[in-house]
């Protein structure tokens, strides 16, 4: 009887070990519209979205903040870790910036995540009404420094997923000092005279991936600053917009360089640029190197393939007009398509610091149906396969 009752127990005590152990896997889920957010798109609901924040980042076992659908106005807001478990913030409805651009201040940011670990954002729509901020910047008035409609900060394992951002103040996505990033089918938009309104840019960051994502902006679908290693870009259209673009570097003398970044299967629609490196003509110890642009179609690119090593805004600041960035070991290979204009591959390397390693392997470019032309400035490399423009190098 004893041996029975005691089966009996431990029965008991497995089971609700078992229970126990499930339930420390059930997302708690804070919906903002508990907390106060109102999907009418005029009542503030920036209190109600950091509560919920508060609370998941605070709860121990993996939490999923909601937003239903609606429009939800929301003002500046960060939301900081460390948490305590990881994050999901689904949003199936939009959320959208105060219609006067003066309310976001000059803090820089609009949606800031600082300091966070195993942070997952899926879906959801914003609207960051930048014109009123780009008239003001047109006229010359005096005008606040302009907000990045997310910023992602100091962080680590972070996803962003199926996200749709529109007509961001300045750039739609900023991810700088961050390890292990995902981004992945998202569609950001703005007109193509709006100013710096770049789609993605990154720095001082480890382990980006970009995939599935249409990028049409005013300025770089993708910009790529110092200190960005070990970058992945897969599955991008990207225009208008001024291109995909390493830099500019060098600004500073002593500045972190650029290194292991590849761009595959990517189209280019009337930009600007497609695929471009640019560095400021000044001294500087950054470097660019073990770069790969490959599988890309260019239609009706104006600089399909540039490297510019002569950036120098106004001519202020470049004593020596010589670029000190050290780019080697770029290689593009497989790119086709339709160039604006007759030159299609432009190398503008600088004369203290020659480009190295350059490769170039099936080009095919043209201009106007016809094959279009290349030049060449202080550069070394190799050349196969089918070459049009006539290669350079």
């Amino acid at each position: 009887m004893v041996a029975i009752k005691l089966t009996v127990c431990c029965r008991i005590i497995y089971t609700l070990f078992i229970f126990l152990v499930k339930s420390s896997n059930i997302n708690a889920a804070y919906n903002v519209i508990s907390y106060g957010a109102k999907p009418d798109g005029k009542t503030d609901s920036t209190p109600s979205f950091l509560k919920a924040w508060t609370l998941a980042c605070n709860s121990v076992t993996a939490s999923t903040i909601y937003v239903p659908k609606g429009r939800y106005l929301i003002k500046a807001a960060v939301f900081r870790g460390a948490c305590k478990n990881r994050i999901t913030f689904q949003i199936d409805g939009t959320i959208v910036a105060p219609t006067d651009y003066r309310a976001l201040g000059n803090s820089g940011f609009w949606i800031l995540f600082t300091k966070v670990d195993r942070l997952t954002l899926i879906g959801g729509t914003l609207n960051a009404k930048g014109a009123g901020f780009w008239a003001c910047r047109k006229s010359g008035k005096n005008c606040p420094v302009g907000a990045r409609s997310i910023t992602v900060n100091s962080a680590n394992n972070v996803v962003i997923s199926g996200l749709t951002s529109t007509n961001s103040q300045l750039s739609h996505l900023v991810i700088s000092s961050c390890n292990n990033v995902v981004v992945r089918n998202v569609k950001f938009f703005a007109p193509d005279q709006s100013p710096n309104t770049d789609g993605i840019h990154v720095e001082s960051s480890t382990g980006v991936t970009i995939t599935g994502s249409t990028l049409q902006t005013g300025d770089d679908c993708i910009s790529i600053g110092p200190g960005t290693r070990n970058m992945l870009m897969n599955n991008i259209e990207c225009g208008p917009g001024h291109g995909i673009s390493i830099g500019s570097l060098g600004k500073q003398l002593n500045e972190d360089g650029v290194q292991n970044v590849t761009l595959s299967n990517a189209v280019f629609i009337g930009s600007d640029n497609g695929v471009r490196i640019k560095s400021w003509a000044r001294a500087s110890n950054s470097f660019v190197r073990n770069v790969v642009f490959q599988n890309i179609v260019m239609n009706n690119v104006d600089n399909p393939i540039l490297i510019d090593q002569n950036y120098c805004p106004d001519n202020q600041g470049c004593p020596r007009q010589t670029s000190g960035v050290k780019i080697s070991q770029v290689t593009y290979r497989n790119i086709k398509g339709t160039s604006a204009t007759q030159e299609a591959v432009t190398f503008d390397c600088s004369p203290s610091n020659p480009c190295s390693g350059i490769r170039l392997q099936d080009i095919k470019l043209t201009f106007m149906n016809r094959a279009a032309t290349s030049s060449c400035k202080n550069i070394g490399g190799t050349s196969i396969g089918v070459l049009m423009p006539e290669s350079c190098l």
